[in-house]
């Protein structure tokens, strides 16, 4: 396939991307769609729409994922699949996750109308979610999917409003037994095409990435109890202040994570006070910690650090403090095979590539425990991605697309 004359992917993609923007279309700008919610359910159907337009049968499974599947000669050997996901964080960027849907959807349109029918089956998959912005949880869709969650035993989580996963699900329509079972055992090859989130490929001005692993994550929300008290009558030493003593814990943070190194990433990303008065000395802080690293042991080392660190201050503010951890991701690896596969069709394209590690997490790193999985990534703009600036090339895009149709018709026609 010449590069040359995929130009029509960039406009097939775009449209793609601008038409599922509408869906959660945000006034503060970007996209809000979060699991279960209307918009996402709009564009789960919408989807479901294109994908039957482009000759693919649907099928949605309980859990909400939606899948286009495109049947191969010989449906016992298994299925190769591709996509990700489009729920999306608030006010986020259009192109991550939608995009490995589109290109999916684009490549299996491509596939059918120039080869037929495969040899072995080929589905395109948009994850129900990904993302962990509605519910204290991530990769709900992919997780149903290998079995590490399952409709039938729902996370008693809830969102900023209260309401349960559960509900939530039963709402959209779906759940245990409204749709096909989530768990799969058929699926042999993930293949995932994301925008990197990151800065390198547009900064070494490479035109994709592929994804050698993704980095490990661990996941903490803290509560700090102190004593909520009079602002103005409580002397300065005997508080038991406890967004003083949180504001402490959050800035060891950085100081740890600078002294593991450069490739050590430690977020505190969400902070909630109680009461919240101008006037009291707050009683609770909470915080959340996102921390992030490419090896195992380097992470465990770090959060264990984190932890004794703030146990300390605690004990020295006469605080109290409680640890929940709600996410612990290990570090993956991407199939070697596949990762040279996709070397070989970007050297053969003329493409300028580099392999790299993903700072993020994705559906590719639940997919691996499973099947062989690989990523292929794209630059993102000043490295912007979860915001309404979020963008890439469309010229980025479509080379992508045309390596995934390479990759997919040696995968399932050959």
């Amino acid at each position: 396939m010449n590069l040359a004359n995929m130009g029509h992917f960039a406009s097939d993609i775009m449209s793609f991307i601008d038409k599922l923007s509408g869906y959660g279309a945000d006034l503060a700008g970007g996209v809000t769609r979060l699991l279960y919610s209307p918009a996402w359910v709009q564009a789960q159907h919408e989807l479901q729409a294109m994908m039957e337009s482009s000759g693919l049968v649907t099928l949605f499974d309980d859990a909400g994922n939606l899948f286009g599947r495109l049947e191969g000669d010989d449906p016992a050997d298994g299925v190769i699949l591709t996509g990700s996901h489009i729920d999306t964080v608030r006010c986020g960027g259009k192109y991550d996750g939608a995009f490995g849907v589109g290109a999916g959807l684009i490549a299996l349109s491509h596939l059918r109308a120039h080869h037929g029918k495969p040899k072995r089956t080929l589905e395109v998959v948009s994850f129900a979610e990904e993302e962990g912005s509605r519910f204290p949880l991530a990769y709900w869709g992919s997780g149903n999917v290998i079995g590490h969650y399952d409709v039938f035993h729902v996370p008693e989580v809830y969102d900023a409003d209260g309401i349960g996963l559960a509900d939530a699900m039963q709402a959209a329509g779906f759940g245990p037994g409204k749709k096909r079972p989530a768990k799969r055992t058929d699926i042999r090859t993930f293949i995932e095409l994301h925008i990197e989130q990151g800065v390198i490929l547009e900064r070494e001005r490479y035109t994709v990435g592929i994804v050698d692993g993704i980095v490990g994550q661990r996941r903490f929300t803290f509560e700090v109890k102190g004593e909520a008290n009079h602002a103005g009558t409580t002397p300065m030493i005997w508080r038991r202040d406890a967004l003083a003593g949180a504001c402490e814990m959050i800035h060891s943070v950085e100081t740890l994570a600078v002294a593991f190194g450069e490739s050590t990433v430690a977020t505190v990303g969400q902070l909630e006070l109680s009461p919240n008065i101008s006037n009291v000395i707050p009683g609770l802080a909470k915080f959340t910690l996102d921390s992030r690293h490419a090896d195992k042991s380097k992470l465990e080392a770090l959060c264990e650090a984190i932890v004794t660190r703030f146990q300390a201050i605690a004990a020295d503010r006469d605080l109290e403090l409680s640890t929940t951890e709600w996410m612990n991701a290990e570090p993956v690896l991407m199939n070697p095979e596949l990762t040279q596969k996709l070397a070989q069709l970007c050297s053969s394209k003329g493409l300028r590539y580099r392999s790299l590690f993903s700072g993020a997490g994705h559906d590719a790193q639940m997919m691996q425990k499973v099947c062989k999985a690989a990523m292929l990534f794209v630059p993102s703009r000043n490295g912007v991605s979860h915001s309404h600036l979020e963008y890439t090339e469309p010229e980025a895009l479509s080379a992508a697309i045309a390596v995934l149709i390479e990759l997919l018709y040696d995968l399932a026609y050959r």
